[in-house]
């Protein structure tokens, strides 16, 4: 219990960090729209925010080692603030992808900062009940993200500079704790190629799984618009995601240590697929259908990244769990960079539908490639135990590792 109350500014920090950058997302598609950008120039600035996540996963330990957690963490906060203040400043898609690139930077940058510094504090006793509460906290936060859009007002000074101050906000518990700064950990070092070695299925799986959740969240608010939904209403059908992908986890979970990890997988890409054409079909069947098929949709996706996680530890020794940890969390990235942007080009040219057939499209061919990778090699009869794993950082491996190993 002491360890948690020292961990009250960090878990606050996080909190008011979701509550600002992850709000800025929905919030720029429903003001692209109002502003009459293109759809392709609204999925871009998706795309341009995991291309700023994934710079910050890069640079964050870098930084770290430089000037330390503290000063780390207010730079990537004020990096975040200063793009989203400067929205409604200069109104161009093309200079809203630069603010959502320091946007991206700033949520890699300062989860870096947190999850260090939680790992440095924490031990193997304490491991299992301190990362209980910390996702607690972020999907608490994520949750809040969403439902905080539905009242902004788009395209507003005042919206933008709202979240610019919960941003700001996210310095105070950090900075102004009284627990000192751990020492800088080394950084993993990044080899993607060591996901791939261990399971070729799993690196696939988290790309279908960055996909499915970054085509969603960033442009999802189309298909919403597109579908007559408002603006709150757009907030619950993207917390009906996320509050769908939670309530999953533990099921799952279970699912996923009692049978063969890559059957689980292969049987959720199929409900995804059964879950993409629920959620086209439920268009016509009022604003609850909706919600509800986006719970769905959320159930489905949502623990494909870490089931296929669980999967590729089944094959890693003890010392490479960070590393392949991190070689995960890139080829998420890869996969986030690129979904948003492809799914807007394909909603200008097929209507907004085309984001569900786009992330079917994906998971077919993961079921496919899962059949195939099943008649390759024999599963492991010794696993790791599940471990629901947020997309956050590359050092999230070092909160998990030690999980990884209990039998």
């Amino acid at each position: 219990m002491r360890l948690l109350i020292s961990f009250a500014a960090l878990f606050f920090s996080v909190i008011l960090l979701q509550l600002s950058t992850g709000g800025v997302g929905p919030l720029d598609v429903l003001s692209g729209l109002q502003l009459d950008f293109s759809r392709q120039e609204i999925g871009m600035l998706g795309s341009a925010h995991f291309l700023g996540f994934f710079i910050g996963c890069w640079w964050a330990p870098r930084l770290m080692g430089s000037v330390g957690h503290s000063r780390a963490f207010a730079a990537f906060t004020a990096a975040g603030a200063i793009g989203l203040m400067a929205h409604m400043m200069v109104v161009d898609p093309y200079a809203w992808a630069l603010m959502r690139v320091a946007s991206g930077m700033c949520v890699a940058g300062c989860y870096t900062v947190i999850e260090a510094w939680m790992q440095a504090k924490v031990t193997n006793a304490t491991r299992g009940r301190t990362m209980g509460v910390y996702r607690v906290v972020d999907m608490s936060g994520s949750l809040a993200a969403q439902l905080i859009v539905g009242v902004l007002a788009p395209a507003s000074y005042v919206s933008y500079n709202l979240l610019a101050i919960g941003c700001c906000a996210a310095l105070l518990p950090l900075t102004l704790t009284k627990v000192r700064p751990p020492e800088t950990p080394s950084q993993p070092r990044l080899r993607p190629r060591l996901a791939f070695d261990r399971s070729p299925l799993a690196a696939a799986g988290v790309v279908v799984a960055a996909v499915s959740s970054a085509s969603f969240r960033m442009v999802g608010p189309i298909y919403g618009e597109e579908v007559g939904l408002t603006a709150p209403q757009i907030a619950w059908f993207l917390a009906a995601f996320v509050l769908g992908g939670a309530l999953a986890q533990y099921p799952v979970g279970m699912l996923a240590d009692k049978f063969d990890r890559r059957s689980v997988l292969i049987w959720l890409s199929v409900a995804a697929m059964g879950g993409c054409a629920v959620t086209v079909m439920a268009a016509g069947y009022g604003t609850a259908g909706i919600m509800l098929s986006a719970g769905l949709f959320g159930a489905t996706t949502f623990p494909i990244y870490s089931v296929s996680a669980a999967h590729a530890h089944d094959f890693a020794n003890s010392d490479e769990r960070v590393e392949l940890s991190a070689a995960l969390m890139f080829f998420f990235a890869l996969g986030a960079i690129g979904a948003p942007y492809l799914a807007s080009v394909l909603i200008e040219a097929f209507g907004a539908a085309a984001l569900f057939s786009m992330v079917a499209v994906a998971h077919g061919v993961l079921v496919i490639f899962g059949l195939a990778r099943m008649r390759a090699r024999p599963t492991r009869t010794e696993r790791t135990p599940y471990v629901y794993a947020p997309r956050t950082t590359f050092l999230i491996g070092r909160l998990l590792g030690r999980a990884r190993d209990r039998k």
